[in-house]
């Protein structure tokens, strides 16, 4: 079979999306966002959500790390230390009020542990959290827009928007991959290994960002990373043959990155991660600009094999 990246068949599915999945998700929009209102004329409760400042005693003395302005902290929420919050309970917005604790035994900090203090507080604000009505007002606080009927149209046209992007994504890797089966391509051994090496690792951090490692994980899914790797090896394979079919295309359409495709590629790297193009200098080394060399190849790679491809649609 020869080399075949052009004229390829593909079928773009696109899905409509459907007034009920809209109103599905401003629901949901609605009950995970939920609305904050200043409150006056009453005193604080359970599940209010007050701020606050205050400054830790110890002995009389104010202790490191204990103090802080315009604190937010939700009564009954238990984030602060055993005590705290309760006493917060039925105060007013000007009121000063000296909340006496005790640090637990096992405190992270050894010099406060086991010991009494008193946090000396002042409550600026009581807010309580409602949840939103679909209407002109959740409309303007959540999305900036005049009624709800626009921002529903705004939203359902975003949906759709993304909907069309993962069938387009969708559509390209499925032509990168039937041209990657016509390419003659015999993985080696220690290519094969060097990826299955890196899929751990991806596996690793992964798991490391959930507060579990990968002895954990092996525990829970009953299985081993011997099994993790062998289970991840047909994928491996599959990576780097379109690796090898992404340098074919490079190779016989002589593509290149321009230097105004690379600065492209940075601001929207900065994007991503809010960060200025000055924040981000310090990181480009030689390794991260071949990174991003061969990401921006690779889209070339994929929108050429699309553009050459005879695709149909279907919804």
């Amino acid at each position: 079979m020869s080399f075949q990246y052009r004229g390829l068949k593909g079928q773009y599915e696109k899905h409509i999306v459907t007034d009920l999945e809209v109103d599905h998700r401003l629901k949901m929009l609605a009950q995970q966002n939920p609305r904050i209102i200043v409150v006056d004329g009453r005193a604080s409760q359970e599940g209010d959500e007050v701020v606050l400042d205050y400054a830790g005693f110890c002995d009389g003395v104010q202790f490191p790390g204990g103090t802080a302005e315009k604190q937010t902290l939700v009564l009954g929420s238990h984030t602060f230390i055993p005590g705290f919050e309760e006493q917060l309970i039925g105060h007013v917005p000007g009121d000063e009020v000296c909340v006496k604790v005790m640090f637990p035994s096992e405190y992270h900090a050894p010099d406060l542990a086991g010991k009494a203090a008193e946090f000396r507080c002042k409550i600026h604000q009581i807010r309580e959290k409602t949840e939103y009505q679909l209407d002109d007002t959740f409309a303007m606080e959540m999305a900036g827009c005049a009624t709800f009927a626009e921002m529903r149209e705004q939203y359902a046209k975003a949906l759709q928007d993304y909907s069309d992007n993962q069938s387009e994504m969708e559509l390209q890797d499925n032509l990168l991959r039937a041209a990657a089966k016509t390419l003659e391509f015999d993985a080696t051994e220690e290519q094969i290994e060097k990826e299955l090496d890196a899929h751990i690792e991806t596996l690793k951090a992964q798991l490391a960002e959930k507060g579990l490692n990968l002895e954990m994980y092996c525990q829970f899914a009953q299985t081993s990373e011997e099994q993790l790797r062998k289970d991840a090896r047909e994928n491996a394979v599959m990576s780097l043959r379109i690796q090898a079919t992404i340098e074919k295309v490079v190779e016989l359409e002589n593509l290149v990155v321009t230097d105004e495709e690379m600065d492209a590629s940075l601001e929207v790297i900065c994007r991503q991660n809010n960060m200025t193009l000055e924040m981000l200098k310090p990181h480009i080394d030689e390794e991260f600009t071949a990174a991003v060399t061969r990401s921006v190849l690779m889209g070339k790679v994929m929108r050429l094999i699309r553009d050459a491809a005879e695709v149909t649609e279907a919804e």
